[in-house]
C-alpha cells in the first residue's frame, strides 16, 4: 500500500489504508486541530528526530478497559503500603521530559522531541492532555501522560525511577477513568508490559468501531488535582 503525503488541508486518509507496519501518512504539522483530528480517527504521530512527521494506525491495536486493569498481588501490596502518592496534572511538561529521558529512550534517541513536547503542552493548556505523577516523598518517582478525548484516554508514554512507580500511576489512572465512565484506554502498540496490566489486542476495524462509541471528538471529562 502507498504512504500518503499530508498537505496543509486538515484531513487524513482512511486508517485502513495504512501499510502493513501501520504507517499511514507523512507530513503536515502538530497543530492542536490536526492532533485532535488524528487521535479521534485512531491515528497518532511517531517519528525520529531526523524524520518528517509520520502518522500511524497500527493493526492490531493494544487497548485496555479501565475497569479491567490487572493489579498483581505485589502491586496491590505496594499500593496498600502507601509509600507513593499520586497526583494529576501537577507537572505535565516535567512528566513529558522524564518520559523522553527514560531508560532506553535516552540511550537510543527519543521520539518525544522538543516539537512533540511543545505540541502536547499546548493540548494540556487546552484541557485535552493530562499527566499522572507518582511521588515518593518529594521525589517524582514515575508517571505517564496522554490525551482524554470523549470516553477514551489515549496513553502516550510512561516512566519510572523507582520500582512499581509507573504501575502505581497507571493503576490510579485506571481507577480515575473508571469513576468517570471512560470505556477505553488506547495503549497503541502491544507490549508484554501492557499485556501484564490487562491490555489486549484488537484488530484495527474493531478498535475504530469501539473508538467511535467513545465519541472522541469531544473533550474528555478529566478532573485534575490530588487523587
Amino acid at each position: 500500500m502507498s504512504v500518503f503525503a499530508i498537505d496543509d488541508s486538515l484531513a487524513f486518509p482512511p486508517p485502513h489504508l495504512a501499510d502493513d507496519n501501520g504507517l499511514l501518512a507523512v507530513g503536515g504539522d502538530l497543530s492542536p486541530q490536526r492532533l485532535l483530528l488524528a487521535y479521534s480517527c485512531g491515528i497518532f504521530p511517531w517519528y525520529g528526530a531526523d524524520d518528517p512527521i509520520m502518522w500511524w494506525s497500527p493493526d492490531p491495536r493494544c487497548v485496555l478497559a479501565p475497569a479491567q486493569v490487572h493489579i498483581s498481588r505485589s502491586l496491590a501490596k505496594t499500593i496498600r503500603r502507601g509509600e507513593f502518592s499520586v497526583t494529576f496534572d501537577r507537572c505535565f511538561e516535567r512528566c513529558m521530559h522524564q518520559c523522553a529521558q527514560s531508560g532506553y529512550r535516552a540511550a537510543e534517541g527519543t521520539w518525544i522531541s522538543a516539537e512533540i513536547i511543545t505540541a502536547f503542552t499546548t493540548l494540556h493548556r487546552l484541557g485535552y492532555a493530562h499527566s499522572v505523577e507518582c511521588w515518593y516523598g518529594d521525589e517524582l518517582a514515575g508517571g505517564l501522560y496522554g490525551l482524554a478525548l470523549g470516553r477514551c484516554f489515549c496513553g502516550e508514554s510512561m516512566f519510572h525511577h523507582r520500582s512499581n512507580a509507573s504501575k502505581v500511576a497507571f493503576a490510579a489512572l485506571a481507577q480515575h477513568l473508571h469513576q468517570r465512565d471512560y470505556l477505553l484506554i488506547d495503549c497503541q502498540l502491544p507490549t508484554a508490559h501492557l499485556h501484564s496490566l490487562g491490555g489486549y489486542d484488537l484488530a484495527r476495524r474493531d478498535f475504530l468501531a469501539r473508538l467511535e462509541r467513545c465519541a472522541p471528538i469531544q473533550k474528555g471529562k478529566f478532573v485534575a488535582g490530588e487523587f
